[in-house]
């Protein structure tokens, strides 16, 4: 492995898609209308740069830890 992180995180209600965090462009997508008043709502709270942190460092952390634990 090089050592990169690619990823996404997918929000989901009553059983349909609703937004995901795409870590390659750094942009959010909204699945229908609804959806796209959180992701200007986001994007105007700069929450992306949370969710790229979470992605690139805490879930590789606690991946690796529980891959550890075997």
């Amino acid at each position: 492995s090089d050592g990169s992180v690619r990823g996404s995180q997918r929000y989901g209600y009553e059983g349909r898609d609703f937004i995901s965090f795409e870590l390659g462009s750094k942009n959010f997508v909204a699945a229908d209308d609804a959806a796209e008043i959180t992701r200007r709502r986001w994007e105007d709270e700069n929450e992306a740069e949370g969710w790229e942190n979470y992605l690139k460092h805490v879930c590789p952390e606690w991946l690796q830890k529980y891959v550890e634990y075997g």
